[in-house]
């Protein structure tokens, strides 16, 4: 297990990084007389971060990550999964404790950790938890030299998350519209991949084979998992799920969707998933794909490898949850 960062807790100053165009914006607005009320004047020293634009957040967590290496702080991240990734990305090679405040359209990540997803009551929760100094090391998945919290996926995943967004744009941001784009985008013809899979299974072998899939999806929250009936098994004894679409038509898409929908997908003919410590992929002929992680989409230059990120990220106030949470 690697050593906790050492910290001042009595002292540490607090920087608050707040997305206010994802999420519930209201519910973030008013951060500032929220903090103001319960950390007074000497209480400890605090600072909240706006980007003006989505497309300033990273270089917006750089220099948050920097001002925190130079005062032993803590950084906290309101906003969605894509938010936490991104200030997590920043953040985690240098062990600097991390809080979250999940405010995004489902919060896999903050439901996995116990964490609240109501403003009055997770902020209450994250500063007892930095007074006490209690955070705890997390697993994070790592592809190319990217990390992820959640899942990372190539193919027909990405393309659902562009048409999502499209629709929420036009619709809004709950759940059911998001669940509604996905049921949509689905039923359209995609095309399938010829994937070149090397892989190292949870007790050392190694495995190579190819497949013909119309998306390759990896997961790192065992609640995600759970939610469509895939084993999370791998994730408790330090690995990664995975699991690929084999193409089908418009008829076994529908079958597919009934079965995510009442947690058997697993059970699936077209869908084989598997764990692993270690995974390269490789499309011959192409030289970069389209990949989405965590909700984000980006292109990275293939071949990929996917293996548990070498070092954990330390989570502040995490709680235990139940297996079905």
């Amino acid at each position: 297990m690697t050593a906790p960062p050492p910290i001042d807790w009595a002292r540490a100053p607090l920087h608050m990084i707040v997305n206010i165009h994802a999420g519930q914006r209201r519910d973030l607005a008013d951060l500032d007389a929220q903090l103001s009320r319960r950390l007074p004047a000497g209480a400890r020293p605090w600072v909240l971060y706006r980007p003006r634009r989505p497309a300033e957040l990273p270089a917006l967590a750089a220099r948050v990550v920097a001002r925190a290496r130079s005062d032993g702080g803590v950084i906290v991240a309101a906003g969605g999964d894509g938010t936490l990734n991104t200030v997590v990305q920043a953040l985690w090679e240098h062990q600097i404790p991390f809080g979250a405040l999940p405010r995004g359209t489902f919060n896999f990540f903050g439901r996995q950790h116990g964490l609240p997803t109501d403003t009055d009551e997770a902020l209450p929760h994250l500063l007892a938890a930095i007074e006490a100094g209690d955070m705890r090391p997390v697993q994070l998945g790592c592809i190319g030299r990217r990390i992820f919290l959640v899942n990372a996926s190539l193919g027909l995943y990405p393309e659902l998350l562009e048409e999502r967004e499209e629709m929420k744009r036009r619709h809004g941001r709950s759940q059911w519209i998001a669940r509604l784009a996905g049921l949509v985008s689905l039923m359209r013809p995609r095309r399938s991949w010829r994937l070149h899979l090397t892989r190292t299974d949870l007790d050392g072998q190694r495995h190579r084979e190819q497949r013909e899939a119309s998306t390759l999806f990896i997961g790192n929250n065992p609640l995600q998992l759970r939610e469509v009936g895939l084993s999370d098994a791998a994730l408790h004894r330090g690995g990664l799920g995975a699991l690929t679409l084999a193409p089908v038509g418009r008829a076994g898409m529908l079958g597919l969707i009934l079965q995510g929908l009442i947690g058997r997908l697993g059970r699936a003919q077209a869908v084989q998933d598997f764990a692993f410590s270690r995974l390269d992929i490789d499309l011959p002929g192409r030289r970069q794909v389209r990949i989405a992680i965590d909700g984000e989409r980006l292109r990275l230059p293939l071949p990929l490898r996917v293996e548990v990120a070498p070092r954990p990220l330390w989570l502040i106030g995490a709680r235990d949850t139940a297996p079905g949470a």
